[in-house]
C-alpha cells in the first residue's frame, strides 16, 4: 500500500492500535515478536532483501521486487546479500533453534550454517549445506561457494576400532603424511547462474574472482596426496589452466588485478610446519603467460619475509600490489618433555616446564592485555608494496609504525603508531601518532602527534589533503606543501563537543564527505554543517545557521558509494539529503541541501525517529525506517530527495497492534543544581489521569533521545518496557548530566529531582518508585540508594561498588587496566587514586551502606568481562554485614551482559517479581524470602 506522506502512516497505525489491542502482554509475546535484523538494496534500487527474527526462534528472509511488490520468503534466512545485477539473492540459513536445543553439546558444535540462493524473478530457491563463505562475482553472473570441512564419521564399535587401527598402523609407513589442519583445504563450487552449470574443486585454501568477472583463481592444496596447484578458471567457458603444479610447495594467498592482467600468489615448502614456513611471492602475467619472482622465500634482500598470514591485494588501477611481511618467521614454542630418568632432575628442563608470566613495570602493555592481543599480534604483518611496472618493492610499515591504512591514493598512505603511548593506555586512554608514508620510498612524515585514536585524520579522495579535529579546532594539512593550518581559528562557533562531561579533552563532532575533486570538505558542529574550501580556506554554514537557531543537529545521509574501493564523495553543486534531530522535540526530519549554497529545505517532518538504513549505489533510491514508541520501525523506500513519497514495504507493526501498548511523552525539570533536564515518561495502555502509578526508572546518561524509539522487544538484562507498561507501570527514562569528580552526587541530583517532578505531575505513586540500572547505571543505582530513600526497591546489574578497589582492576574482556576509566573516562573522577583518594571513597557506595534503607537486588555474571564481579561481592557482603535487605544473583559462566537465554529469562522474571513485591505489594516468591540452596545438575553421560 502506498501513502503520500509518513504522517498518514502514523495516523493509520494509531487507529489500528486502538481497534485491536489485547488485554495483556506476556513474555511469550516478547519471545515471538519479530524484529527486522538486516536490509540491503541492489545497486539499481530494484530489489529489497531483508531478514526478520524473533527474540527466541528462527529468522526469516524476504526478497521483494519494488516494481510490482512481489515478495518471496526464505525460511530460516538471515544475512541477505543481492547480486549487483539484482537477479539473485542469498541468505545464510542457520540450524533451527529446535535442532540446536535438542542436540547434545558435542553434536551442537558440528551443526553448520547453509546457504539459500533465490531467483528474484521466479522465487525458485536452491539450498546448499555447510557453506562457510560465499560471494557473487562483480557482474552477478557467478556465485562462489566455499564449504566447511565435511563431517568425520562417527566412532565405530570397540571391535571395529581395533581392526581399523591395526589396518592404519600397517599402512602408515607407506602412506603420505596427513595434511596439517593449518594447510587443509575444503570443497569449493562456482555456479554459472545463467546456465545453472557448476564446477567443483576439492582442497581449496584460497580463491579470488577477478573484478571484471572473467576469471577465478584458486589455491588447491592437499599434502596427503602431494597436490599443490595454482588454478585459473575462465568463467564464461569453465576452462581451467594449471598455472603451478608442485608436489612440495604449499600455495598460500592469491590475488587478481582488476584489469585481469596480473595474478599474484605466495608459496612455501609444504614440509615445513605452517607456523614456521617462509613463503615466496610471485607474479604471473595473463597477457604473456610468464612468471616473475618478486621475493624468494628465504633469500630476502631487505630483512623482510612473507609468512602464512601474508595477504595480497592489488590497487584498483593494477599498478601496485600490497602484501604483508614480517621481520622474522616465528618459531613455535614447545614445552620440553621428560625423556629419561636423568630428565627428572634436570633443573633447566624442569623450570622450562613452568607456567609463569612476568609483569614488569616497564612493559608497554600489562600482561592480561598483552595476552589478549597475542593472537592478533601472532597474525600481524607489516605492509609492503610492489610497484608492478618497475618491479621495485618498498616496505611501508615497520615495527615502530606498524599500522598503514590501505587506500587508492597513488603516492602517500596514512600510517599510525600507538607504540609510544602503550604504557599510558593504563591511565590515560588511547593515542596515536599519524604519518604519511611515501609509497615510492617508504619515507614517513609525521603529521600529528598524540592524537586520540578515535580522531583519525580524514584523507581527501585525490590525496591532496588531510583534515582532522584537535583540541577544539579543525585543521587542514596540505600534503604537497607540508603545511598545516586551522580552518576554524577565527570562527566563534564551538566545534568541540558541547555536552562533554568527562575529565578529558572534548572530542569533535566528526566530518561529512569530501567533495570528489578535493575542493572542499564538510564538517559538523553540534548543530550545523560547514563547508570549508581547501584552496581559500574559507568556510560557511551549509545549513545557514538553522541548526543552532532551531536546536536541530543536521547530518549528511545516504551518500552513494558506487565503488567500494573508493570512499563515498559528493559533487560540487550536488543536492544532498540531511537528517535533522531536534534537541527540543527529540524528533527527526529529512531536509534537502545543496553543496556550495547555504540553506535547507524541509522534505519530511513527522513526530518520529527516522533512520536511513540502505542506499542504492547506482540509483537515487534508499531504504529508511521511521518509528515511535507506539509505531514499529517498518521499512520504507523512496527516492533519496523525496522521502515524503515513501512506500511502506513491510507491515510488522501489525503484531504490535494486537498487544496493549502505551505512549511516550517528554517531561522537563531542573536538577539539584538548577540545570534543565529532559526525560521520557512511558504511560500504560489504559493510563488514567489523576491515578498514581508505580514507576520503574531506567537510565544511563542521556535518555530523552529515546522519546520516539520503539522499545527493544527482547528479553535481556534490561527491563522490557512494553511488558512493564502493560502491567500498569510507568517507565521513566531521565537524562543525567555529570560533574567531573562527583559522578555519584550528580546522578542523585538528577534522579531525585526528576522523580519529584513525576510526583508533582500526579503520575508517580511516591511510595512505589523503583530504580534499575546496569553497568554504569548499575553503579549509579548502588550509590543513589546510599544518599536518598525516595526509591522503594532497586536493581543493580554489574555495579562498581568500591572505586578504590575497582581502580586497579582488570577488564577481563580486553585485559586492559581500569585506571583510565576513572582518571579520563566514564567514571569521571579525573585524578588518580593516589592524587584524590577521598573522591574515590566519596563516590563508592560500599562505604555508605549503613545509610541504605532500600531493598537491593544485585546481578552479576561470574565471568564479567568489563566489571570485576568481585565488586558485587563487596557490596553484598557490606550490606549483609550492616543488616540491610540484599539479594545477589550470580549467573554462572556469564559475561557483562547475559548471553544464555535461560539466564536472561530467569533474570527478567526475578527482576519483575522483585519490583512487583515492593512496588505493587504482590506476594514475594520463595527465593526472595528464603533464598535457594546450592545444587548441581546431574552430569550428562
Amino acid at each position: 500500500m502506498k501513502f503520500s506522506t509518513i504522517a498518514s502512516l502514523l495516523l493509520t497505525a494509531g487507529l489500528s492500535l486502538a481497534a485491536q489491542a489485547k488485554n495483556n502482554l506476556t513474555l511469550e509475546d516478547v519471545m515471538h515478536f519479530q524484529s527486522i535484523t538486516e536490509q540491503v538494496l541492489d545497486p539499481q534500487g530494484r530489489i529489497l532483501a531483508y531478514s526478520t527474527a524473533p527474540d527466541r526462534g528462527d529468522s526469516q528472509g524476504f526478497v521483494k521486487r519494488l516494481a510490482d511488490g512481489q515478495q518471496y520468503l526464505v525460511a530460516g534466512g538471515s544475512e541477505p546479500s543481492v547480486s549487483n545485477d539484482g537477479r539473485y539473492s542469498v541468505f545464510t540459513v542457520k540450524p533451527s533453534l529446535l535442532s540446536t536445543e535438542q542436540a547434545s553439546a558435542k553434536a551442537r558444535k558440528k551443526l553448520k550454517a547453509g546457504l539459500a540462493l533465490i531467483d528474484n524473478q521466479s522465487g525458485e530457491i536452491q539450498h546448499f549445506e555447510r557453506v562457510k563463505s560465499h560471494a557473487f562475482s562483480e557482474n552477478g553472473k557467478y556465485l562462489a561457494l566455499w564449504f566447511d570441512e565435511a563431517e568425520t564419521k562417527e566412532a565405530k564399535t570397540d571391535t571395529e576400532d581395533k581392526t581399523h587401527s591395526a589396518t592404519v598402523s600397517a599402512k602408515e609407513a607407506l602412506s603420505p603424511k596427513k595434511t596439517a589442519k593449518d594447510d587443509a583445504g575444503t570443497q569449493f563450487t562456482v555456479v554459472n547462474l545463467d546456465s545453472g552449470k557448476s564446477l567443483q574443486f576439492d582442497y581449496i585454501t584460497d580463491w579470488r574472482f577477478s573484478y571484471d568477472s572473467r576469471y577465478l583463481t584458486l589455491a588447491q592444496n592437499d599434502s596427503a596426496t602431494a597436490l599443490h596447484k595454482l588454478l585459473l578458471v575462465r568463467l564464461d567457458s569453465f576452462n581451467q589452466a594449471e598455472l603451478v603444479s608442485s608436489k612440495t610447495e604449499q600455495i598460500g594467498a592469491v590475488a587478481l588485478s582488476r584489469d585481469a592482467k596480473h595474478l599474484a600468489y605466495t608459496a612455501g615448502n609444504a614440509l615445513v610446519v605452517a607456523a614456521e614456513r617462509p613463503y615466496r611471492l610471485a607474479l604471473y602475467s595473463l597477457d604473456t603467460g610468464k612468471f616473475s619472482t618478486v621475493q624468494e622465500a628465504t633469500k630476502d634482500t631487505d630483512g623482510w619475509l612473507l609468512n602464512r598470514y601474508s595477504q595480497l591485494q592489488f590497487s584498483a588501477d593494477g599498478q601496485r600490489l600490497f602484501f604483508g611481511r614480517v621481520p622474522q618467521i616465528s618459531q613455535q614454542f614447545h614445552l620440553p618433555k621428560v625423556e629419561n630418568e636423568a630428565d627428572l632432575y634436570n633443573e633447566q628442563l624442569i623450570t622450562e616446564q613452568r607456567g609463569l608470566n612476568i609483569w614488569h613495570g616497564d612493559d608497554p602493555l600489562i600482561k592480561p592485555n598483552e595476552i589478549k592481543q597475542y593472537p592478533k599480534e601472532l597474525k600481524r604483518t607489516y605492509l609492503a608494496v610492489l610497484h608492478v611496472q618497475s618491479g621495485s618493492v618498498v616496505q611501508l610499515a615497520d615495527t615502530q609504525v606498524p599500522d598503514v591504512t590501505l587506500s587508492e591514493h597513488k603516492r602517500f598512505l596514512l600510517a599510525s603508531s600507538d607504540i609510544p603511548y602503550r604504557k599510558m593506555i593504563t591511565w590515560a586512554g588511547f593515542y596515536r601518532d599519524f604519518y604519511l608514508v611515501d609509497m615510492n620510498t617508504g619515507h614517513k612524515t609525521m603529521v600529528l602527534t598524540q592524537q586520540p585514536s578515535d580522531s583519525e585524520p580524514r584523507y581527501s579522495p585525490n590525496g591532496q589533503y588531510l583534515a582532522w579535529y584537535q583540541q577544539g579546532q579543525i585543521f587542514l594539512y596540505d600534503i604537497a606543501e607540508g603545511r598545516k593550518l586551522s580552518l576554524t581559528a577565527s570562527i566563534k562557533t564551538p566545534f568541540a563537543n558541547e555536552d562533554h562531561d568527562y575529565p578529558s579533552v572534548a572530542p569533535g563532532y566528526g566530518f561529512g564527505p569530501w567533495l570528489a575533486d578535493d575542493s572542499a570538505i564538510l564538517v559538523y558542529d553540534k548543530y550545523d554543517i560547514w563547508q570549508f574550501d581547501t584552496t581559500s580556506h574559507n568556510g560557511f554554514m551549509l545549513t545557514d545557521g538553522e541548526g543552532r537557531k532551531q536546536h536541530i543537529s543536521f547530518r549528511v545521509e545516504a551518500t552513494p558509494q558506487p565503488d567500494k574501493a573508493f570512499q563515498p564523495t559528493i559533487a560540487d553543486g550536488a543536492a544532498i539529503l540531511l537528517q535533522g534531530y531536534s534537541e527540543r522535540t527529540k524528533a527527526d526530519a529529512f531536509y534537502r541541501a545543496q553543496i556550495a549554497k547555504a540553506g535547507v529545505t524541509s522534505l519530511l517532518n513527522a513526530p518520529a525517529k527516522l533512520q536511513v538504513l540502505a542506499r542504492a549505489n547506482n540509483a537515487h533510491k534508499m531504504v529508511f525506517s521511521q518509528q515511535r514508541y507506539d509505531l514499529f520501525p517498518d521499512l520504507y523506500t523512496a527516492d533519496v530527495l523525496e522521502p515524503a513519497k515513501a512506500i511502506r514495504q513491510t507491515e510488522l507493526d501489525q503484531q504490535r497492534q494486537n498487544l496493549p501498548w502505551g505512549k511516550a511523552e517528554l517531561v522537563h525539570w531542573r536538577d539539584g543544581d538548577g540545570r534543565l533536564l529532559d526525560g521520557v515518561v512511558i504511560k500504560p495502555p489504559h493510563y488514567q489521569k489523576g491515578k498514581r502509578y508505580p514507576v520503574m526508572v531506567y537510565y544511563y546518561r542521556f535518555m530523552s533521545d529515546r522519546l520516539f524509539a520503539f522499545p527493544d522487544m527482547k528479553i535481556n538484562h534490561r527491563p522490557n518496557f512494553a511488558w512493564y507498561s502493560a502491567d500498569d507501570y510507568v517507565i521513566f527514562l531521565p537524562d543525567i548530566r555529570f560533574e567531573i569528580g562527583y559522578p555519584g552526587s550528580s546522578s542523585v541530583k538528577a534522579l531525585t529531582a526528576g522523580v519529584q517532578k513525576l510526583i508533582e505531575l500526579g503520575i508517580a505513586d511516591p511510595d512505589a518508585i523503583g530504580l534499575q540500572g546496569h553497568s554504569w547505571s548499575g553503579y549509579q543505582t548502588a550509590f543513589d540508594i546510599t544518599q536518598t530513600n525516595i526509591f522503594k526497591a532497586a536493581v543493580a546489574g554489574a555495579p562498581v561498588s568500591n572505586m578504590t578497589s575497582a581502580y586497579s582492576g582488570i577488564r577481563l574482556g580486553t585485559g586492559l587496566a581500569r585506571q583510565f576509566q576513572y582518571e579520563a573516562g566514564q567514571s569521571r573522577i579525573g585524578e588518580s587514586l593516589m592524587q584524590a583518594p577521598q573522591k574515590y571513597i566519596e563516590n563508592s557506595p560500599v562505604f555508605y551502606v549503613d545509610r541504605i534503607h532500600t531493598p537491593l537486588l544485585i546481578m552479576f555474571g561470574d565471568r564479567d568481562d568489563a566489571v570485576p564481579w568481585e565488586q558485587g561481592i563487596e557490596l553484598y557482603l557490606a550490606m549483609r554485614r550492616a543488616g540491610k535487605e540484599v539479594i545477589m544473583l550470580q549467573y554462572n559462566d556469564e559475561p557483562h551482559h547475559l548471553k544464555k537465554y535461560p539466564n536472561k529469562l530467569d533474570y527478567t522474571i526475578r527482576m519483575k517479581q522483585f519490583f512487583d513485591h515492593y512496588l505493587k505489594g504482590r506476594q514475594a516468591p520463595e527465593w526472595m524470602m528464603h533464598g535457594e540452596p546450592y545444587r548441581e545438575p546431574a552430569k550428562e553421560e
